[in-house]
This record gives structure tokens, sequence and C-alpha cells, in this order.
């Protein structure tokens, strides 16, 4: 049977199984529209069509999912397999040229926050991995960076649902809007924050 795209109660049903893939996906190509599905899971908590702890717990673990298999890709020097395929190649493409634009001074806070500038997380998490950072490190900041971006999308979507009691779809696109003016505005600030010790410089660089 067709989804129903325009249904509640459709997308009730489906959503928890959009949520990890789209997610995960969203980890190593960035136009996978990850916040899209996390915010209308949140509008549809707040329509009563599902559980707002259980989107949000899903969201999270993908997230950090999503990330340490950039990390370990690169980390373990296994991003060549990207080049087998032309769409592959322009994705190691990319993320080479977003780490050579943002640079290798992110500190541990970059972690944590560039996932709420587009692209920012794929860059971080790939350039920790070049890098060498410890495992441990990373997968902690990456795990409590998930759980602010899942509840800051969730949260989003389910405040945009109970406030305009408009349909699910339309509270989702208002949450998307507003997600993104004020995720990159918030992401800035925190990538621009210094004082813990670089994690992406490179081995035997200056301290």
């Amino acid at each position: 049977m067709a989804m129903d795209f325009g249904n509640a109660d459709s997308w009730g049903t489906a959503i928890y199984f959009w949520i990890i893939p789209v997610v995960l996906g969203d980890a190593i190509f960035p136009p996978i529209p990850s916040e899209m599905v996390v915010i209308t899971g949140g509008a549809l908590s707040a329509d009563g069509r599902a559980n707002v702890f259980l989107v949000a717990t899903l969201s999270a673990a993908a997230s950090w999912i999503g990330d340490m298999v950039v990390f370990q890709l690169f980390k373990r020097r296994l991003s060549h397999v990207l080049d087998r395929w032309n769409w592959g190649r322009k994705v190691h493409s990319g993320i080479h040229h977003a780490i050579a634009k943002a640079g290798r001074s992110s500190t541990y806070g970059t972690i944590i926050g560039a996932r709420f500038i587009p692209g920012g997380r794929l860059a971080t998490c790939a350039g920790a991995g070049i890098a060498d950072v410890s495992v441990r490190g990373f997968s902690l900041c990456a795990g409590l960076g998930a759980l602010l971006w899942a509840s800051w999308l969730v949260g989003l979507g389910y405040f945009t649902g109970s406030a305009t009691k408009l349909p699910f779809w339309a509270s989702s696109l208002i949450g998307v809007a507003l997600g993104l003016v004020i995720g990159v505005v918030v992401g800035i600030i925190v990538t621009r924050k210094r004082g813990t010790r670089s994690p992406v410089d490179e081995p035997g660089g200056p301290a």
C-alpha cells in the first residue's frame, strides 16, 4: 500500500523507520534532509501521532552512529573506498574541501556544535579521524552533540506543532526554517570558541 505523504497517520507509523537511515545517511551525504525528518517527528509527537522520547532517542542514536562511521572511516584510512564510485569521489573531494575551508583549529566544542552548521558535521568528523583524535574523546563529544542536536530538533518540531496547531507538514516546514536560522547562529558561536586544545590539529604540528 502506497504511503500518503499528507496523512499524519501514515507518517506516524513510518517515522520511526525513516529516522535511522536518513540521519545515518546525512553523516556522509549532508544534502539528505535529516533535520526535516527529525523535526517532523517532533511535530507528529505534538499531534499525538508519535512518541517524542522514542523519536529523540532514535535520532540521537543514529546521529552518533553516523558520526562514528565517518570518524572510523578516516581514522583507519579507509576513505579511499569512496573513490570506487563517481558519487563517492565527489563526496570525498567535498569532504577535503570542507576541511581545508574550515581549517584544523577546531576544539572539542566544534565536534559538539558543528553539526548545527550545514555540512559541518561531516567535515568535523572526517577531520577528527584524519588527525587521529582518541576514539573515547570523539565518541563522548559526538554522543553529547547527538543528544543536543536531537533534543533541539525534536523540541523545535514539538513546539511549532503545539503552538501553530497547523497540519504536521506545515509545522515541520516552519520548524525547519527556524532551525536553519537559529542553528547556524548557535553553531558559529560554538565553533568560534577556543580554550580546549585542538583535537583536529595535524599530528606533529604546532600545539
